[in-house]
């Protein structure tokens, strides 16, 4: 799955579930990168370099794509607080 197909399918869900969208923008934002509104393309996403050592660190592989299941797990984790 690539991150096209994973952002869709969070998406799908979020769709059919709004507290899990609530969710997943809260870390959507957490994850951006600093001072982002002085970067093209002027939007609030994450350092590619951040994303690539988080998915080292999660999957052994900087060029791994999360499941869906894995992202909306953590979502629903760090909503909680």
């Amino acid at each position: 799955m690539g991150w096209f197909r994973l952002t869709l399918a969070l998406a799908a869900r979020a769709a059919v579930r709004p507290p899990l969208a609530a969710d997943l923008l809260r870390v959507a934002w957490r994850f951006r990168r600093r001072q982002w509104y002085r970067h093209v393309p002027f939007l609030p996403l994450p350092s590619r370099e951040y994303v690539r050592w988080r998915m080292y660190t999660a999957y052994g592989e900087s060029d791994a794509v999360p499941p869906a299941e894995d992202v909306v797990r953590y979502a629903r984790w760090a909503g909680r607080d």
